[in-house]
């Protein structure tokens, strides 16, 4: 018999909807092996459950959710919680530009979306 697939499972959104995968995401980080934020302007979690690494990004002409206020208050407050954390800061207003999805997707993947 071979080895058991790893299945992964994300919790991912943009903008209130990353707040709220950070949120979901950390509350139950024994489900979610993975939380993928672009632009969150919060979190929440009720209580933080496992360690799943945690991808952020967010725009540095961001007007809707500053990026000060937001990413750059979050990034540290994981990082001082223990959590593994990969952040893209991209120059760009409150969107997701194409490279940084592609990258969030290679390394939920690791590396394996680019094989496909």
């Amino acid at each position: 018999m071979g080895r058991a697939a790893t299945k992964s499972l994300a919790v991912t959104g943009f903008s209130d909807g990353a707040s709220y995968a950070l949120s979901l995401g950390l509350t139950n980080g024994d489900l979610f092996t993975h939380v993928m934020a672009f632009s969150p302007g919060f979190m929440a979690p009720a209580a933080y459950s496992g360690k799943p690494p945690v991808f952020v990004s967010h725009g540095t002409r961001d007007e809707v959710l500053p990026i000060n206020r937001c990413s750059r208050r979050i990034v540290p407050q994981l990082e001082h919680a223990g959590y593994e954390v990969r952040y893209r800061e991209f120059d760009g207003p409150h969107t997701v530009p194409e490279p940084v999805a592609r990258e969030a997707l290679e390394w939920f993947t690791g590396g394996q979306a680019a094989k496909a």
